[in-house]
């Protein structure tokens, strides 16, 4: 029920999706409305049930607060699903925070993990690149940072099938000692721990995909992240603006939204799974539309088939033993 175009668009992505084949999906929230919108889609005969909930934990809500005020949520009630086995990963495209305390609270985090981490390719010039934490961890220790990097080269890995993911600190400059104290402690403990630690990386060089997993702590991550999306849209707008007249109307909007995706591939990807957690949950962008939808339940199932949370786990436990001092 979360998300700027739920529930008619979510609707929409998840019959999309059932479509392909291989799917059973539980729809959670109020009986009455979504089955309105099934209705509208001539869902009778797909695979589709509806789980009731009662409410919706909205984005700006403080979500501890809102786990125990609202217990039959919808986000509450979907991730309950997984943690019972009824289901085997939860997509949403409501509230981060809201998925994230759920996750955390219901699922429970993997051995190491303070918090979920939010991460995946934010830049569309380099979209193998993985960019974590986007966001959920604005505050980090190297121990953290360290962790971002493991959940990042398995994501790399399940996703991309890149058998050795290459990972890279973002920071202020490529050299050695370069960055502020977190930093600097961070790249000494990847360089001990890490055998596919490349170094530092500068922000300028992600759109050239020279690292397939940037870690930093999610305050810069997400401003890496929302920069994208914001010149992505404002070039797009302006390359509209001065070709319109010049070029076919079809031919500008084409080249605009082009433009536009390849700048905001959160958006065009449809969501990411919260790493750290033990099961599966992805976090969709709120502003996305039946397509996101549907390819943010193509990630949950990837990330299901992949074991991404049992793969987590084993790798988080070979770092561990590697580097005493970070668990």
């Amino acid at each position: 029920m979360g998300g700027d175009y739920a529930p008619g668009e979510v609707v929409a992505g998840v019959v999309a999706a059932v479509r392909e084949g291989g799917l059973q999906v539980g729809l959670v929230g109020d009986p009455e409305v979504v089955g309105a919108e099934l209705s509208r889609h001539d869902a009778g005969g797909l695979p589709i049930m509806v789980v009731p909930s009662d409410g919706v934990i909205e984005e700006g809500e403080q979500a501890a607060l809102a786990l125990r005020r609202k217990p039959r949520a919808s986000i509450l009630v979907a991730t309950g699903l997984v943690k019972k086995g009824m289901a085997d990963g939860c997509v949403t495209m409501g509230s981060t925070g809201a998925a994230m305390a759920a996750a955390a609270v219901i699922l429970g985090l993997l051995e190491g993990i303070d918090r979920p981490a939010l991460g995946g390719p934010v830049i569309g010039l380099a979209p193998r690149t993985a960019v974590i934490d986007v966001g959920t961890n604005l505050d980090c220790r190297p121990a953290q940072l360290l962790n971002f990097a493991v959940l990042g080269s398995v994501f790399a890995s399940l996703f991309w099938d890149i058998e050795v993911p290459r990972v890279a600190l973002l920071s202020v400059g490529g050299e050695v000692g370069k960055g502020n104290r977190q930093v600097r402690e961070a790249s000494e403990l990847f360089e001990r721990t890490l055998p596919n630690f490349i170094g530092n990386i500068e922000a300028n060089e992600l759109p050239m995909g020279k690292t397939d997993v940037a870690v930093a702590d999610g305050f810069v991550g997400n401003i890496v992240m929302k920069l994208t999306e914001g010149l992505g849209a404002g070039i797009a707008e302006l390359v509209a603006e001065r070709l319109k007249g010049r070029l076919p109307d079809d031919q500008v909007d084409e080249l605009a939204r082009e433009i536009y995706e390849v700048n905001n591939l959160v958006e065009v990807h449809g969501g990411g799974p919260l790493l750290g957690v033990r099961g599966i949950s992805v976090v969709g962008h709120g502003r996305g539309k039946a397509d996101a939808v549907r390819r943010a339940i193509g990630t949950a199932r990837r990330s299901f088939e992949g074991d991404l949370a049992g793969t987590q786990a084993a790798q988080l436990q070979k770092i561990r033993e590697a580097a005493p001092e970070s668990a």
